[in-house]
């Protein structure tokens, strides 16, 4: 056994504890599938959001950990359930009269409201395809529309005609009295107006694979539950594909962790080993609450890809899976900062800190080295003093810190000072609150300015930071309130960077010159 596997074998990072529970289910014999299959699911009524990014990256990271632990062929298939009639117009699409008319159709009969493709599934179909490319995941994509249509979903179906006592017994549990009384895992989709019906069963025939079912009109259907005229309802639906796919792992957030029994349970009642499940908790708002796409609080994908890269996201989605996390806009620079520290350790960690380390998780075995010479959150504080409007302005102070530096070079670097300046201009220049020194601060800062205006040592970081930490030493216990004096009196952030490093990025003398314009109140 190599040592990259035995490490992985022993490694606590999650996705090598869930990959190491996928391994489990073939310590006896190979699949027969040939490969083991994770899944990831995707509802196609609106477009994808940044809890598709987060569902597909974190699986991606457990497969990407499970081909270092074994030499099993994996494949990811991305699901649309497209089949799903659509039960409410989106607020935010054009056409919605046209829309009204197909409610209760399925998604991929209902006409595209903006006029690009044959119809709003396949839109929405195009647009996940196009946002899962876009960040080079590598996965296999399965339209649920083309599933039931082809056959490939047959046998399963006629298995659960087959057992369809047994499937609603679990079903039935589940639900309410008054739900009991009509209620069928079948979903029949009308042969004359192509809507997903919701109607009781009058009979389920095992021997001729059919359903007889009256319409809302009080007409009798008789239609087999092969070839794409039925459906399954959600839940049944979720165990029956597990069963028809082979499905190795498939993870969901907290709001399905309720139903997670039923759908393993159905799968098992047709025939197959349920997957393994991971369970993660769902993210809030800067409230506390839920986010949701359809109220669209929180961070969407375009946002944060607006101020921080991609990677720097996928960073806070590696982070504690199962804790619930704030995710708006103030998680940004510290993902950033975070994600570039990581970077920069991973070339001098042994092995067994490579495989805990989350850019391993992010970028597999080609990681890249980080040209983030200037930590985000400087970048920050440099447009709020500078003023900058654009990053040139920016690289600038940049290339006299570190004149060796250039977008060129530091590609990181100049993406970061193009979203630092974005950042600020949105979010920190609306909320800045400056102060007033009080008579201790005020003595200490002249003091500051007094060491500085006579410094002739060397502009760096650790040189400047033992400057400023001399002049609070005496003068200030704790000293924290000194560094807090230092941003809220200069900076108008109750926090900030060291200011040793901040002192050698923006310049000695504009440093004396912000402390005289902090003193005299112009700051204000």
């Amino acid at each position: 056994m190599s040592e990259l596997r035995e490490t992985a074998l022993a490694s606590k990072a999650w996705p090598f504890e869930e990959a190491r529970r996928v391994l489990k289910r073939y310590q006896k014999a190979p699949p027969e599938k040939g490969y083991v299959l994770f899944e990831t699911g995707y509802g196609p009524s609106g477009l994808p959001h940044i809890g598709t990014f987060g569902e597909v990256a974190r699986t991606t990271m457990v497969r990407r950990a499970f081909e270092v632990i074994s030499d099993i062929p994996t494949k990811l298939i991305c699901f649309s359930d497209d089949l799903d009639g659509l039960r409410k117009v989106p607020s935010n699409v054009p056409n919605q009269e046209l829309m009204t008319e197909s409610l209760q159709k399925p998604l991929t009969s209902v006409p595209d409201p903006f006029g690009t493709h044959d119809s709003f599934g396949a839109h929405n179909n195009a647009m996940l395809r196009r946002f899962l490319d876009t960040f080079g995941f590598e996965y296999e994509f399965i339209s649920s529309t083309e599933f039931y249509g082809s056959g490939q979903f047959d046998e399963v179906l006629r298995r659960c005609v087959e057992r369809y006592d047994e499937i609603m017994a679990v079903m039935l549990k589940s639900l309410r009295e008054e739900r009991q009384q009509t209620y069928s895992i079948f979903l029949p989709i009308h042969p004359e107006t192509g809507r997903v019906l919701y109607v009781p069963m009058k009979s389920v025939d095992a021997e001729d694979g059919t359903i007889t079912f009256d319409d809302e009109d009080g007409r009798e259907w008789t239609l087999p539950v092969t070839g794409g005229n039925v459906k399954l309802q959600w839940k049944p639906d979720f165990g029956a594909r597990w069963a028809a796919l082979g499905v190795d792992f498939e993870m969901f957030g907290k709001d399905h962790s309720t139903n997670a029994n039923i759908y393993g349970r159905i799968c098992q009642i047709l025939g197959t080993k349920a997957p393994e499940n991971y369970t993660y908790e769902l993210f809030l708002d800067d409230q506390g609450h839920k986010i949701s796409k359809s109220s669209g609080n929180g961070v969407s994908i375009d946002e944060w890809l607006t101020y921080a890269s991609a990677e720097s996201l996928s960073y806070f989605m590696y982070q504690k899976p199962k804790t619930a996390k704030r995710m708006y806009f103030d998680v940004i620079p510290k993902a950033m900062d975070e994600y570039h520290q990581q970077l920069r350790a991973y070339p001098g960690q042994d092995l067994k800190a490579k495989l805990n380390n989350p850019v391993f998780h992010i970028h597999g075995h080609n990681v890249p080295a980080s040209t983030m010479i200037v930590p985000f959150g400087m970048l920050l504080n440099l447009a709020s003093v500078s003023g900058a409007e654009d990053k040139d302005a920016l690289w600038g102070f940049i290339r006299r810190y570190a004149p060796e530096a250039s977008a060129e070079s530091h590609p990181d670097l100049d993406q970061a000072a193009g979203f630092a300046v974005r950042y600020f201009n949105d979010f920190v220049k609306p909320t800045r609150t400056f102060r007033s020194p009080t008579d201790q601060e005020s003595e200490a800062l002249e003091a500051l300015r007094v060491e500085l205006v006579a410094y002739d040592g060397p502009i760096e970081d650790e040189a400047l930071q033992s400057v400023v930490y001399a002049v609070g030493r005496d003068r200030f216990d704790p000293l924290r309130s000194w560094f807090t004096a230092l941003y809220e009196v200069l900076l108008g952030a109750s926090q900030g960077p060291r200011f040793g490093g901040f002192i050698a990025l923006y310049g000695v003398q504009e440093t004396i010159e912000l402390i005289d314009k902090g003193l005299a109140g112009e700051l204000l």
